[in-house]
């Protein structure tokens, strides 16, 4: 107690300072320091983003496509809190994982009941766990389990469900990385059926073929493999190490790869055993009879075999639109809760992007919440990245961004009103218009039209209100024409 005092006393001395200082600079320079405060350019966190009426409407349009195959394939939509209890998300990502998570400080004098010990040590990772109780989501599967095990009387098992919310993680911004971005997932629990694979790659499929992205690679895996592997060369007991080093692959090549497993402590006779897989090339039929091979004194290892056989057959028989199916032996993610079939989603080869996809199977993710015996697997689509891929695609059709049809032209209080009782009928009709609210010079009211990218005016001046008609202008064309409300209606739900 005497330290927080210490520093309390600290604290309040440095008021006392820095007020007694102010009170010394002279009245216009206290003022132009405020005005300066005052003037600075207001900007947002890092990895965040604001988004503009066009890029919103983008990303509605990839949200309703995936929405609409996710009910396709009988999911039903919950929603869980954007924070979390810290005890239901720490401990369940790794270490790395849980360093990425966004803590909430409590609420009040949070230092009040904080660890005087820990607060003086200067140790921040325990000090944590006394002044921090919640915590921003790091992804949508956790808390889905939760809401399994918490809800479990009141859902029918097997249970398939979708969410599409924001998620955050205190990551480094790059292309295609931020630090809050939206998760589309899907996941089925209560069954161990592999039959609910095969759908979750149909389902990717489908949709990744309905925004227009043809040859999206989706790359399978097993974590049994990867276990049977590790078995079968000795190394079980460095499971990850061997993994972490073996997913880099594709990044710094096999000598890399092999200098990073002996780094670790793998020896150079089990590195020997696993030489196939970097040469690992042919059809999925040969990669599995080729594992079949090398994991035949594994029992973890041949079950992980006869799963992806049993997938990737299935798959093959009933035959994808667009998407590629391709057994990446090399592939490991999510091996904390993992434990049989993994997924990750390459974007077209003429992209330069990341993952837009993953997920896997998880034979027993809500045992950490108390419900045992509860197997599940699930995907998750990358909402942002897989706008950016579609963005420079050129694939948004033009009808994403359509703005209202019309704008009516304000010549006055008395047109303005016979204008909105027609522009009412519109709306109900289904039909986007809307009218300049200010009785503004008619030249900026049409450059506000083409501005806007709205492709008609309707003109309501003391002529039409006389005979009771609408002057139609086509923006882009010029042409003019003078109609009732019926033409004008058919030609605005025409255009």
């Amino acid at each position: 107690m005497k330290f927080v005092n210490r520093f309390i006393l600290k604290i309040r001395y440095l008021q006392i300072i820095r007020i007694w200082s102010f009170s010394r600079i002279p009245k216009s320079e206290n003022l132009k320091s405020n005005n300066q405060k005052m003037a600075s350019k207001p900007n947002i966190p890092k990895g965040t983003r604001d988004f503009s009426p066009t890029e919103v409407a983008k990303r509605h349009y990839i949200i309703q496509v995936i929405k609409s195959n996710f009910e396709k394939f009988g999911f039903q939509p919950i929603e869980t809190p954007s924070f979390e209890n810290s005890e239901t998300l720490m401990g369940k990502y790794g270490e790395e994982g849980d360093r990425l998570i966004f803590k909430i400080l409590n609420s009040g004098d949070y230092l009040a009941k904080a660890n005087v010990t820990h607060l003086e040590n200067k140790d921040s990772t325990k000090l944590t766990a006394s002044i921090s109780e919640k915590a921003l989501r790091y992804d949508l599967t956790v808390p889905f389990a939760r809401y399994v095990v918490q809800h479990q009387n009141d859902i029918e098992f097997p249970f398939k469900r979708y969410q599409i919310q924001p998620v955050w993680r205190a990551d480094r911004p790059q292309k295609g990385r931020f630090r809050e971005f939206f998760q589309c997932d899907a996941d089925v629990v209560g069954s161990k059926s592999l039959w609910q694979e095969v759908e979750l790659v149909q389902l990717y499929d489908t949709v990744f073929s309905a925004l227009g992205l043809e040859g999206v690679t989706i790359k399978i895996n097993n974590r049994k493999i990867l276990s049977g592997i590790a078995e079968v060369i000795g190394a079980s007991d460095k499971l990850i190490d061997f993994t972490v080093a073996l997913d880099k692959l594709d990044k710094i090549g096999e000598d890399g790869v092999k200098k990073e497993m002996m780094e670790k402590g793998i020896s150079e006779e089990a590195i020997l055993k696993v030489q196939p897989l970097f040469n690992f090339t042919g059809s999925i039929s040969e990669k599995i009879n080729q594992l079949s091979v090398l994991l035949s004194e594994s029992n973890e290892g041949m079950k992980g075999v006869e799963e992806l056989r049993f997938i990737c057959d299935n798959v093959a028989n009933l035959g994808l639109s667009t998407a590629i199916l391709d057994l990446d032996v090399t592939l490991a993610r999510g091996l904390n809760y993992y434990t049989g079939a993994i997924f990750e989603v390459a974007p077209p080869k003429s992209v330069a992007m990341g993952s837009i996809g993953g997920g896997g199977r998880y034979d027993d993710l809500t045992g950490i919440f108390g419900l045992k015996n509860m197997s599940g697997v699930g995907i998750s689509f990358g909402l942002d990245r897989i706008y950016l891929v579609v963005e420079e695609l050129n694939l948004f059709p033009e009808t994403v961004t359509a703005t209202s049809k019309a704008l009516f032209i304000n010549y006055g209080e008395k047109e303005a009103f016979y204008a909105m009782k027609s522009i009412k009928e519109l709306r109900n009709a289904g039909i986007k218009v809307e009218m300049y609210p200010d009785n503004a010079k008619v030249a900026k009211q049409f450059q506000h039209a083409d501005k806007r990218g709205i492709p008609f005016a309707v003109i309501v001046g003391e002529q039409e209100l006389a005979s009771n008609t609408f002057s139609l202008k086509n923006l882009m064309t010029g042409e003019q024409l003078s109609l009732d409300f019926e033409g004008v209606r058919q030609a605005l739900s025409d255009s």
